[in-house]
């Protein structure tokens, strides 16, 4: 495989980097410190030193003090920075990677291709040359402005996550009152972290900290192929003997601190077009990503039976494992009705939803408990369709556990529109009526029950470790201990911080707040907690907001005075596409519910600075960790409200006020650059590796002042 045969999508023009003079320096920007110089340097063609000059000209720190962990753990964010200025062939180069890695990675690792708008820009190669007259002028004024704005250099430790996991508790949560819990680490990508030990996902730090909060369970995703090969398709699971043995380890090395490992299955997994030209009688429909196919299970019983041995065979090798959970719709394509296709299969076609599901379920219940029958084998209704999931639980063995995600189907109204929860909420409290009836049907069949929820944050603010609003957790768990459910799963690939709002699973804020904090101040930071939970009910909830609006980037999201014509990602790139952000909700609602949150933010945090007087010129760790968390979460969220507020009047061409959020936008990317120097978590997404960087907040501000000087130029 070579770079030509990656996906494209299209190929449309990449969105314009004007604040730079020239587009090389631009990849020079974005990749100063993550990048090892020599490697830049080839890519961009040019000497090391003419490298040294062009990146001193920007005002950036020479020499460079390249962090290596990036091209570990921050793969991610370098691709998406990198997405629109450099071609295939050149980001290949950037990364150290061949073509088969970064197809892997695209289709893999976590809809990163449906991240990155299921397109590739299509950028021309980026070269380095002499700059004109006019551009050393515009280079010289750049460095002004970024000297101006950040006269000290950048002393951040991204991925140095130690000193957190490092604190001691203050008090201990020996247990709780579910049979189980379970949680994503907080440090592991949704990568082939299998294949290679070195890249620790669970830190012995970090699973000390989930044991004293009380967690007793982990979970992450596996792929089974990579794990138990396909006979005569044995060339898709090169590793497996390698990534069997790390799992072994891990859950050893788990069980060591009383927590237990559970695997995600999303099986039978589809595949590339080439498998299916040696196994021809696993092809279903072919999904909307071309050239990937379901395995249909009506033609023929070889996946089942395979799916059969593979959970077997691990589970015999590995009994330890705690269990696994199922997702059996909407994820990855797997059977031909996984995606809503099966009407295009001839056979599955004929055959009812639930029948389909069930015999998958069935089979790896079977498999895992003949291996190991103390396993739990956990089933969630995600993707599930109200007309047929009650039937398809009376079609379930009686030995499973049934996972609803607790608040989805929730009603609500915000900004006098009504609708109701389809992804993660925090916002809105569950459990909806929809998780009620379906876990009272579970019981009255003797399966077990286990509630997904989101602790720490949701995809409402995924960039912070945590959301301080701790009465809207007490206030959900407590729902859920009313409805008797058996578990809960605490997480999904974001909020796994082994902190935060996990000290909430078993304690009151008061409690919290008067062990924690001095008599004097714990008092106020209730009444902070109070005024963050009371902003956060004022959050527009709907699933275009959460994946499409800036809030994973917040003032990292670049402004344009022309539209882009590009369409949001999700979680990925917000561009202008305000349209997109809103869902249900009219611009104009949109920005009034974000003035509300903000403004009764900024109440809490004034009573936090309030807080802080109490406590002295000593403040403890935790408040200094509640402020940080607090005013980062403020700056997305502000930031947000500016953007939308920025491309409405854009249309209306109000100079005086766009001038005016631009230079909000400025001292917010300023603030949360500041934050983010200090706090090693704020930006990062285990699932997205960091949503921005120094550079990128830095880069904001350059591209601010450069609107700036396009208006009054106007």
């Amino acid at each position: 495989m070579n770079e030509v045969q990656l996906p494209c999508g299209g190929s449309p023009e990449p969105v314009p980097h004007s604040h730079f003079p020239a587009l090389f320096q631009a990849v020079i920007w974005r990749n100063w410190g993550l990048i090892p110089v020599a490697r830049l340097a080839k890519v961009l063609q040019c000497t090391e030193n003419e490298l040294l000059c062009a990146a001193q000209e920007l005002g950036l720190p020479v020499p460079a003090q390249v962090n290596p962990v990036w091209l570990e753990r921050g793969y991610l964010t370098i691709i998406r920075n990198n997405w629109h200025l450099l071609p295939y062939e050149q980001l290949l180069q950037l990364l150290g990677w061949n073509a088969e890695q970064l197809a892997f990675a695209l289709k893999e690792e976590d809809f990163l291709w449906h991240k990155l708008g299921s397109l590739k820009p299509d950028a021309k190669p980026v070269y380095y040359r002499a700059l004109t007259e006019d551009e050393k002028a515009a280079s010289r004024h750049l460095q002004r402005m970024k000297v101006l704005h950040f006269p000290k250099p950048a002393e951040a430790k991204p991925f140095c996550f130690d000193d957190f996991f490092n604190r001691p508790a203050n008090f201990n949560l020996e247990g709780n009152d579910f049979e189980l819990n379970f949680i994503y680490s907080y440090t592991a990508s949704s990568g082939d972290f299998l294949l290679h030990r070195e890249g620790d996902p669970f830190p012995e730090q970090l699973l000390q900290q989930y044991a004293r909060r009380g967690i007793r369970g982990i979970w992450f995703h596996v792929i089974l192929y990579q794990l138990f090969p396909i006979p005569g398709a044995e060339e898709f699971s090169t590793g497996h003997q390698e990534r069997l043995d790390n799992l072994a380890w891990m859950v050893e090395k788990a069980s060591r601190f009383g927590i237990g490992v559970y695997l995600y299955l999303n099986e039978p997994r589809c595949m590339p077009s080439a498998f299916y030209q040696k196994k021809p009688d696993w092809r279903g429909v072919e999904s909307a990503d071309p050239g990937i196919y379901s395995n249909c299970t009506s033609k023929s019983k070889d996946p089942l039976r395979w799916l059969s041995a593979a959970c077997r065979y691990i589970f015999e090798k590995i009994p330890q494992i705690a269990g696994c959970f199922l997702i059996t719709k909407s994820e990855n394509p797997t059977h031909c009705h996984s995606h809503w296709q099966g009407d295009q299969c001839p056979l599955c076609s004929k055959r009812p939803v639930p029948e389909v599901i069930s015999e998958i379920v069935s089979t790896v219940e079977k498999a895992v408990h003949q291996a190991a029958p103390s396993a739990k084998v956990i089933v969630w209704n995600w993707g599930w369709r109200r007309e047929w999931e009650h039937a398809l639980v009376d079609l379930l063995p009686r030995n499973i556990y049934l996972m609803c995600t607790s608040e989805s189907g929730k009603a609500f109204q915000v900004g006098g529109i009504s609708s109701e929860v389809g992804e993660y909420s925090i916002s809105q409290t569950g459990p909806a009526d929809r998780a009620v009836k379906l876990w009272e049907h579970a019981k009255s069949r003797g399966l077990k029950t286990v509630a997904k929820v989101q602790i720490n944050n949701t995809w409402e603010c995924p960039a912070v470790p945590y959301l301080p609003v701790p009465y809207l957790i007490r206030e959900h768990l407590g729902n859920l201990r009313r409805c008797d459910v058996d578990g809960v799963m605490l997480s999904w690939t974001l909020g796994g911080y082994p902190g935060g709002n996990l000290l909430f699973l078993q304690e009151s804020p008061e409690m919290v707040a008067r062990q924690v904090f001095s008599d004097e101040a714990s008092g106020l930071m209730c009444d902070a907690w109070h005024s963050f939970s009371a902003a956060f009910r004022a959050f527009p909830f709907h699933v275009h907001v959460l994946y499409y609006a800036p809030l994973p980037s917040g003032p990292r999201n670049l402004l344009y005075l022309e539209p882009t014509g590009y369409k949001a990602s999700m979680v990925g790139f917000p561009y202008d596409d305000l349209e997109r952000w809103c869902g249900i909700y009219t611009p104009a609602i949109l920005e009034d519910q974000f003035q509300k949150l903000t403004a009764l933010w900024e109440d809490g945090l004034n009573k936090l600075k309030q807080a802080e007087i109490r406590l002295g010129s000593a403040p403890p760790v935790e408040f200094i960790d509640q402020k940080h968390v607090a005013r980062a979460a403020y700056c997305h969220f502000k930031s947000t409200l500016l953007q939308i507020r920025f491309v409405r009047k854009r249309q209306e061409n109000h100079r005086a006020e766009l001038m005016d959020i631009l230079d909000q936008e400025i001292f917010l990317a300023k603030e949360l650059y500041e934050i983010v120097c200090k706090d090693a978590r704020i930006g990062f997404e285990a699932s997205n590796h960091y949503f921005y960087t120094v550079n990128d907040l830095q880069e904001k501000v350059l591209n601010c002042e450069y609107l700036k000087q396009q208006l009054a130029g106007r």
